[in-house]
């Protein structure tokens, strides 16, 4: 089995209980661990994520932990950087075994081919995101971003990621059909020889899986923070599932 999730936004200022909500991620990737081939993380892992020269942020040991168990066991787990979570810069790789990528990715897998990535940054419409996408990914921001002290650092990420996620849950986020969905539109114009079977994204927060006219599927995968949805292919078919979601 391969499996996909995405968006969980551990460590959100508008989680009520932090360390249930970790739980229950690792109660999810000691239930794949029995099966998973591979495990495809598409990104916002974290709800804000800077790592230090020397520091990291505080918290998620046994996340880390139960990762880095399933890596040493031999389970390739792939993490992409979402636009939450793209500081990142060496320590996923070397501490816990993950393989980071910054880029999207197509891979096959048992004969079908996949376009893997977060999903932000992939259409240009929003000029006024698509700025601030470009400043976060340079490396002038990350160095100035370096020589804020760690602790107020933080405190201002974090805050950050809760106005963004604030603003977004105000606004009208839900499915917005075929032909407004802009990872819809994205997969439906993608050209390729030969043609992707899957198109995986998370960044949207809606569990959507897709037939296409050309018989791609899209799918984005919902989220692990009130969906707890994530995707699973089996080697002929890719679906939706639902981890302890009563």
């Amino acid at each position: 089995m391969i499996y996909f999730l995405s968006d969980s936004h551990l460590g959100s200022l508008l989680e009520k209980d932090p360390h249930t909500h970790e739980m229950k991620l690792v109660r999810w990737l000691d239930m794949v661990k029995k099966d998973a081939e591979r495990i495809y993380l598409l990104g916002d892992l974290f709800d804000f994520w800077f790592e230090y020269k020397t520091v990291v942020p505080k918290g998620y040991v046994r996340l880390f932990g139960k990762l880095a168990e399933l890596t040493d066991s031999g389970i390739e787990i792939h993490f992409f950087i979402g636009n939450h979570d793209l500081w990142t810069f060496g320590y996923f790789e070397e501490e816990i075994g993950l393989k980071v990528h910054y880029q999207p990715l197509v891979v096959e897998h048992h004969g079908k081919s996949f376009f893997l990535a977060h999903g932000d940054g992939l259409v240009k419409t929003n000029k006024g995101f698509n700025v601030l996408r470009c400043i976060f990914h340079s490396k002038i921001s990350h160095k100035l971003f370096g020589l804020v002290p760690p602790r107020l650092g933080q405190a201002l990420g974090y805050y950050w990621s809760k106005k963004n996620r604030e603003k977004i849950l105000h606004e009208n986020n839900g499915y917005r059909g075929e032909n407004n969905e802009e990872l819809v539109l994205y997969a439906k114009n993608y050209s390729s020889k030969p043609d992707i079977d899957y198109f995986v994204f998370g960044h949207r927060h809606i569990d959507l899986n897709l037939k296409l006219k050309n018989n791609s599927h899209i799918v984005i995968l919902g989220d692990f923070v009130k969906i707890f949805s994530y995707g699973v292919f089996d080697g002929e078919n890719l679906t939706l599932e639902y981890f302890e979601n009563n």
